[in-house]
């Protein structure tokens, strides 16, 4: 915990010393500013984000011109990071939605040092992984629960990611493109959260939340995605695996894993 406080992201900061050092010397801090989009749908990536605080969208634009988010990352992930293994345009717009800060670098400086070192390469697999993941969670989220409880699901995930305490800085424009639903249906729901008094006040492109209110009306989907994503991040997700193959036979450990344990 106190070396991911001084480096700032999760990923970097479970790296051998030797391994970050490969990375330290390109890595530029950089502000995230709310509503600032990182990279477009279809442009080339020219720079990789590793968030140390904050919150971002990963938003899948329709043909019809809807928009939906697949994901919301923070200090545990990245964005762009594939794109340092082979040059390539962004599958997705990835939007601040909570400002904060980030590491950025070139993806050519990351790819030359991925080339020098397994564990950066181990943290690549660990980011894909935990993306999965989340996508997967969101897609069954989506598919089976009300609107209210995937609200929920997403105001309490952003509240994990944020350090302003229980007033969330979300319009309604947002709200309804976490949800992939009209703003006619957002204003219904946040109204039934109010009534419910999961959100105790919604101020003009603020919404002050009651956390314990909030878990209450949100699905099973916030604690389990939460849990797994963080025991991939944390490096236990390739002992759970081998576990649930039925292999008993002690596996070394990676040296990302080990760093992180």
């Amino acid at each position: 915990m106190e070396r991911t406080s001084r480096v700032g992201n999760r990923l970097l900061a479970a790296l051998p010393p030797a391994d970050f050092a490969l990375l330290a010397p390109h890595l530029r801090k950089v502000p995230l500013e709310r509503d600032v989009v990182l990279v477009r749908s279809g442009d080339w990536i020219d720079q990789l984000y590793f968030p140390c605080s904050g919150a971002i969208a990963f938003v899948m634009g329709l043909p019809n011109g809807q928009t939906v988010a697949t994901a919301v990352i923070g200090n545990e992930s990245a964005v762009g990071l594939l794109s340092a293994i082979s040059p390539s345009r962004s599958p997705m717009t990835a939007v601040v939605r909570v400002a904060g800060t980030a590491l950025q670098i070139p993806p050519a400086r990351f790819h030359a040092a991925l080339g020098r070192s397994p564990a950066i390469a181990d943290a690549v697999q660990i980011l894909t992984r935990s993306l999965l993941a989340q996508f997967q969670h969101v897609a069954a989220c989506n598919a089976l629960h009300s609107v209210e409880a995937r609200l929920s699901r997403w105001l309490l995930h952003i509240h994990d990611l944020s350090d302003g305490g229980d007033v969330l800085p979300l319009t309604q424009e947002t709200l309804s493109e976490l949800l992939g639903v009209r703003r006619t249906t957002v204003t219904h729901v946040v109204s039934a959260l109010r009534a419910s008094r999961a959100l105790r006040s919604n101020r003009r492109g603020q919404l002050e939340i009651d956390r314990p209110r909030l878990e209450a009306a949100a699905c099973e989907c916030y604690k389990v995605m939460s849990r797994r994503i963080d025991r991939i991040v944390s490096g236990g997700a390739e002992r759970d695996y081998a576990a649930l193959a039925g292999d008993d036979r002690q596996r070394p450990a990676s040296p990302l894993a080990r760093a992180a344990s």
